[in-house]
């Protein structure tokens, strides 16, 4: 049986509960669809590194608190930023956002994104850092960064081409595509996807699946995978907050944020 959720860390952005073996990590901002502000990744990173450092666990399970599991960037953080032209605050977000990719990607362990409803954004781009991704009938995936006059961030130009390949990688960057959790399986983004009401069980029973199997083995297979690609996995990262501090100061990017909230169609003029 599942412990009671604890929170990660004081501000509890990130609960944490364990299940034997098994590590699950929720997004705890479910009156916004858990949108990544510096807090909360500061505490998503936190935990992960813990879990990586914890020989009792065998297996993270990523997911979201609500029926969301990550909107992506909060939005009123970014407008506040960029407001203030605050090149900083938006550098400490990326390079949380970096610092989650890594931990996950480093973690001698399997890790699971439970993509329980909407995954946008540097949302969608924290489940595809993560070694498996299943998902509820109700999710989505959307990169919805050129909607708002930005560039992918948080992996998302590492990962996606690869699950998918270059031409629907390009599709869903240029128009910003909403798919569904059936689209995002067929073309191999997600390996399974349950009902809405089966899907925690179903999360666990593949957590402890994961949890069960050969510890060495995983960790071997996940280190082979990666393998040299870290470090391609680390330039990424860099151009994409170099791209993406750059996309953030333009005007481009603050008539994004402003149609954004006065729900209207923005009129980019390209500077």
């Amino acid at each position: 049986m599942a412990s009671t959720p604890q929170a990660a860390s004081r501000s509890s952005l990130v609960l944490e509960e364990r299940s034997g073996p098994v590590l699950t990590l929720r997004l705890n901002r479910p009156e916004k669809l858990n949108p990544f502000n510096p807090e909360m990744c500061r505490d998503l990173v936190h935990a992960l590194l813990h879990a990586g450092d914890d020989k009792t666990v065998r297996a993270v399970v990523v997911t979201g608190m609500g029926r969301g599991f990550c909107a992506g960037g909060d939005l009123n953080y970014i407008r506040d930023a960029r407001t203030r032209k605050s090149v900083h605050d938006m550098q400490a977000l990326l390079k949380l956002g970096q610092e989650m990719c890594l931990a996950i990607a480093t973690m001698p362990k399997v890790v699971i994104a439970a993509v329980n409803g909407v995954a946008a954004g540097g949302g969608m781009s924290l489940a595809l850092a993560c070694d498996l991704r299943i998902a509820s009938e109700q999710a989505s995936f959307k990169q919805a960064f050129g909607q708002i006059g930005l560039y992918p961030d948080f992996g998302a130009t590492f990962f996606l081409p690869r699950l998918v390949g270059l031409a629907r990688a390009s599709e869903m960057f240029y128009t910003a595509e909403q798919i569904s959790a059936e689209e995002a399986c067929r073309i191999g983004i997600v390996y399974r996807v349950h009902p809405q009401d089966k899907f925690e069980e179903e999360t666990q029973k593949l957590a402890q699946e994961m949890a069960s199997g050969p510890p060495l083995a995983y960790r071997d297979v996940k280190r082979t995978m990666i393998g040299d690609a870290r470090k391609e996995l680390e330039s990424a990262l860099d151009e994409e907050n170099r791209l993406q501090v750059h996309c953030f100061l333009t005007d481009d990017c603050a008539e994004g944020l402003a149609a954004f909230f006065e729900k209207r169609p923005p009129k980019f003029r390209g500077h």
